[in-house]
């Protein structure tokens, strides 16, 4: 029931009408129309809605109008405590180092309470502790849970259930309260130090054990856990400590023991070795727990193993000579039984190679012996592998490795390092260097470092070419005249002794074959093919034809020139007034094509040119002209007849004269006039200061002539 609503309108004759509107008006709230009296029609939450705001008028029942204005009014929900506290996060897991301090904070837990805390007490809340103690305690206010106990080990307990209460009206008598669980953990700290479970151990290693293998494991315990309980094994002390080491699994935390040098139970039957474990990751607030290692001893002892025969070496170097007889000794090897038995051993080679079949081995004496001759320049190197076997026990095999050098001797020549391929230019100038020549030895350098060349004494003096030795295992070809012609002999070939400076010396005869080649003036070769003076010399089809047409055109002017002097024969008699040179043909007939000395005019005008001795073309000559002796008397006084005679003389005599004739000089027209000649005759023996270069610019048709042109400038330069 909600208090009544009245107007001063009301007599209570029942004129008056009543009228509620608003927030719930109608469903949670009923008005009596005449009366004024409002109720509710269910219960009212005031955690759901606080309030509500309604609005009442009173109005004539007759006329409908309102006797006042619409008045306002708020209808509040009073709180009562019909809530309980609740923890919204719980349940909750935490965790809290071990070996914390006493009021160490580990949690604060909040409960809440949809009471009105404006209005009596509640959602006042306390909080209390259910379970857990006497571990830990909680701040009846604030919540916060801390630990009630000093060091708490988690060696000893790890786990907690903690129960916390909230209850409101500040904890009296008819509150209502709520609960949530804290789980709590303790967390690892290093505050145990490892511990050996023994004092004393004793591990048994056959001698045979491999070199890096483990031979045994020790372990030291550790109440911790993750990286405190982390350590590493060392070797502090004992007999063994060179001979054993020892590493840590970080798996499973052990000490991996391993040998680092072979045992041998004749020379020693047991090691003693103090191995200290010892954590890595220390805490200093419990250092005074410490110290945080501990040490243990260890006794290993050796087992005798019956074992393979044991070489001396772990490997032999032998050396013998190249060409040495089959069955000459190259070395030995020796092994014994490291055993106390001392059994006799056995020695062979196996022959798993090809290379192991070319040596022998005495068994007994483990002498290795040559089976092949050896050539060091085929294979300068051999590797067998020499085994050694126990004759009581042939089952036990050891090996060893034996590399046999082979030793260089001096049994292979020298020999050019290649094959040459030298040219001679046509315009080479005497001393001119035309090819630099090495050699190579298949022996080592002891036995044919230092080469000597020279030409074959045997053979009489080369005209030609001649050789000179460096001194630096190379040679150089040099000219020893000028002006090789192709067409007279376009190849030469040039023997060639080479020694070497082993002991004994060895050598050998090599011929080089030299071309004769047509050269630029900067010695790039242009042809070396005889057969290149009668070829187009880069003509183009164009100019061929115009060749052939201007000859067909000379051969057509040739015959009627022909026709015309047969039907009017001119006199044979010169005309005085016609003072110009005339070329007489005397029909003489020379040497043929090749001999171009025989068309000399130079020879006409100077008889002291044609001294000079000259060698034809056409042919090699074998023997050397004998030199021609002239009276001492002045040419000047030299009867013309007479100078005849001494010419038809010297060439009787000449031994380089071909068979057939050729064209002497008969006359001698005396010393040339001071005037000189204007001839063109004699153009080639006088010095011009025309510069024949550009002809060399006029193409291929006119490379013939520069070519000669460029051979007479080069001998007035020389």
């Amino acid at each position: 029931y909600i208090p009544q609503l009245h107007s001063n309108s009301d007599k209570g004759d029942g004129s008056v009408k009543y009228i509620l509107t608003g927030e719930g008006a109608g469903t949670i709230f009923i008005i009596d129309d005449t009366t004024g009296d409002i109720h509710s029609t269910k219960s009212l939450d005031r955690e759901q809605k606080t309030h509500y705001v309604l609005h009442a008028q009173a109005i004539d029942r007759r006329t409908n109008k309102p006797l006042e204005p619409e008045s306002e009014f708020i209808i509040k929900v009073q709180d009562i405590n019909d809530n309980a506290p609740k923890f919204t996060d719980g349940p909750y897991i935490v965790t809290v180092p071990e070996m914390s301090e006493m009021g160490t904070s580990v949690l604060q837990v909040t409960a809440t309470d949809a009471d009105d805390p404006t209005y009596g007490n509640s959602a006042r809340v306390v909080y209390s502790i259910l379970q857990g103690q006497p571990y830990f305690s909680v701040d009846p206010k604030t919540g916060v849970i801390r630990t009630a106990l000093h060091n708490m080990d988690r060696e000893a307990r790890e786990h907690y259930s903690v129960v916390i209460q909230a209850k409101d009206m500040a904890g009296q008598v008819g509150g209502l309260s709520g609960s949530t669980t804290v789980n709590i953990t303790l967390t690892d700290v290093n505050d145990n130090p490892p511990r050996f479970p023994q004092k004393h151990y004793q591990l048994y290693v056959p001698e045979s054990a491999q070199v890096g293998s483990a031979v045994g494991k020790i372990k030291a315990n550790d109440a911790d856990t993750g990286s405190n309980a982390d350590m590493k094994y060392t070797i502090i002390n004992g007999d063994g400590s060179g001979v054993f080491s020892i590493s840590t699994d970080k798996e499973t935390r052990e000490g991996i023991l391993s040998l680092k040098k072979p045992l041998n139970y004749e020379k020693k039957k047991s090691y003693t070795l103090n191995i200290e474990g010892a954590n890595t990751h220390l805490d200093f607030r419990f250092s005074h727990l410490g110290p945080f290692k501990d040490v243990t001893m260890l006794k290993i002892i050796v087992g005798d193993v019956d074992e393979p025969p044991l070489f001396t070496m772990p490997s032999y170097v032998m050396e013998v000579y190249e060409n040495a007889k089959i069955g000459t000794a190259v070395g030995t090897v020796t092994a014994q039984d490291p055993d106390t038995a001392n059994s006799l051993v056995r020695y062979f080679i196996d022959h798993n190679t090809e290379e192991d079949r070319y040596f022998t081995i005495d068994a007994s004496t483990g002498t290795i012996k040559t089976a092949k001759i050896f050539d060091r320049e085929e294979t300068p190197w051999y590797n067998i592998t020499v085994a050694a076997s126990e004759i009581d026990n042939p089952g036990l095999v050891s090996h060893v490795p034996v590399g046999i050098r082979i030793l260089d001797v001096n049994d292979n020549p020298p020999e050019l390092a290649r094959d040459y391929d030298v040219i001679v230019c046509e315009n080479a100038k005497p001393g001119q260097v035309i090819q630099t020549i090495t050699a190579t030895d298949k022996d080592n350098s002891a036995n044919g470092a230092r080469f000597h060349f020279s030409l074959d004494e045997g053979l009489s003096l080369n005209p030609n070419f001649t050789l000179r030795d460096n001194e630096d295992n190379t040679a150089s070809i040099l000219t020893r005249r000028r002006r090789y012609s192709r067409t007279t002999q376009d190849i030469y070939y040039l023997p060639v002794l080479i020694s070497d400076g082993g002991v004994p010396p060895l050598s050998s005869s090599s011929t080089l074959t030299i071309r004769v080649c047509a050269c630029e003036r900067d010695g790039r070769v242009r042809t070396c093919h005889a057969e290149a003076f009668l070829s187009s010399a880069g003509l183009s089809t164009g100019a061929l034809i115009a060749i052939l047409l201007c000859v067909v055109i000379l051969l057509a002017i040739v015959v009627l020139f022909i026709t015309l002097r047969r039907s009017k024969k001119e006199p044979l008699i010169i005309s005085e007034e016609d003072v110009r040179e005339n070329v007489v043909t005397y029909d003489d007939e020379g040497g043929g094509e090749e001999d171009t000395e025989a068309f000399d005019i130079t020879a006409l005008r100077n008889p002291s040119a044609a001294e000079e001795l000259k060698y034809r073309r056409d042919i090699r000559p074998e023997v050397k002209p004998a030199p021609r002796h002239h009276p001492s008397s002045s040419l000047d006084s030299i009867d013309v007849h007479e100078f005849i005679k001494q010419r038809l003389v010297e060439a009787d005599l000449d031994p380089s004269v071909p068979p057939y004739d050729s064209l002497q000089t008969y006359a001698y027209e005396g010393h040339r006039s001071e005037a000189g000649s204007i001839s063109s005759l004699d153009s080639a023996t006088t010095h011009s200061d025309q510069d024949y270069n550009y002809l060399g610019d006029w193409g291929p048709e006119f490379k013939k002539l520069a070519e000669l042109y460029g051979e007479i400038e080069s001998e007035r330069t020389t």
